[in-house]
């Protein structure tokens, strides 16, 4: 088991993450009602305007047991990266604070996490022109971007999907303007010097169990009117905007709307995409020496006593490993 945490700084914060549909936001707002919480969603859909029923986003004002933050703060077709991630979720937690508020950190966006908790590697800054050459390249010939990185950085490679088109065109874009492999820079960073105080945890589901799951979470969505989402995103965005269907769930869908697929073929397809980005979720995460791994489902006693306890005595800082 791992337990990671500091205490020589003054943000203490809890983090829970984790797998797509593993139950964490549901952890989270329990934990936030009983922790006087509010909180900080770590989600690299969940920040786009209009993506709401695919994203489990939750609605505004839903849950008076807290507040929440870092939700529709970019619009379709918005360049949003990790260090934007990292401003906002700064000013939140500090608001937080200030509010005497307990700041809990939600998601399964293991970058924005992980830059979050340990910084920003220092890379070279954007280049348009080449960015749009990366992405002409991609559009000429659909998975060019990962074949590309598989033959200069093959250990980033591995670790993004084919259709991860922003972190594959940031990944070549650096080896290019440096020279260097994000693989090599980011162990070169090490993230091992922690910005602020956490105590982080992810629920573990049996891998069948989580996939059922899924499998119950997108049927809901349906019966919740995501096709219908889908089809209003679809009519209404242009050029750039029109990036954001080709996320996780919409570019299925929108594959029937072309009338390519039917309805049911969409969804188990939909369904698959889900497992797919689960199981890179849980080998992200699973690579992380400091998140605590609980058993599902999970004991919300145990974890209330845990969280209260990181937050109520000073600890010097450590991390261990099982």
């Amino acid at each position: 088991m791992v337990f990671a945490q500091v205490r020589d700084a003054a943000r203490p914060l809890l983090v829970v993450a984790g797998a797509t549909g593993s139950g964490k936001g549901e952890l989270a707002r329990e934990l936030a009602r009983r922790l006087d919480g509010e909180l900080v969603f770590a989600d690299s859909r969940k920040v786009i305007l209009g993506l709401d029923i695919g994203t489990a986003k939750p609605a505004r004002g839903a849950d008076e047991a807290c507040a929440f933050h870092l939700l529709d703060v970019c619009r379709p077709g918005e360049v949003f990266s990790a260090a934007r991630y990292v401003e906002l979720a700064d000013e939140a937690i500090t608001a937080i604070h200030a509010r005497k508020k307990t700041p809990i950190v939600v998601g399964g966006t293991g970058l924005f996490i992980r830059s979050l908790l340990f910084g920003i590697i220092d890379t070279p800054p954007r280049d348009e022109e080449l960015r749009r050459r990366l992405e002409a390249e991609e559009d000429a010939e659909p998975g060019w971007l990962h074949r590309r990185l598989r033959q200069v950085d093959p250990d980033c490679a591995a670790r993004l999907a084919p259709t991860d088109r922003v972190r594959l065109v940031r990944a070549l874009e650096v080896f290019e303007k440096s020279g260097r492999r994000m693989s090599e820079l980011q162990r070169e960073h090490g993230f091992s010097r922690p910005r602020e105080p956490f105590f982080a945890l992810a629920i573990d589901w049996p891998r069948e169990a989580l996939y059922q799951r899924l499998d119950s979470r997108v049927r809901r969505m349906m019966e919740r009117g995501w096709l219908d989402e889908v089809r209003s995103l679809n009519e209404m965005l242009r050029g750039p905007e029109r990036r954001v269907l080709k996320t996780l769930g919409y570019r299925e869908l929108v594959r029937h709307l072309s009338g390519e697929w039917t309805l049911e073929r969409a969804v188990e397809e939909v369904q698959r995409a889900h497992r797919r980005y689960a199981r890179r979720q849980l080998a992200w995460f699973r690579a992380e020496p400091w998140i605590e791994w609980v058993a599902a489902p999970p004991d919300l006693e145990v974890i209330e006593r845990r969280a209260r306890e990181f937050l109520a005595e000073p600890l010097s800082a450590s991390s261990s490993r099982p």
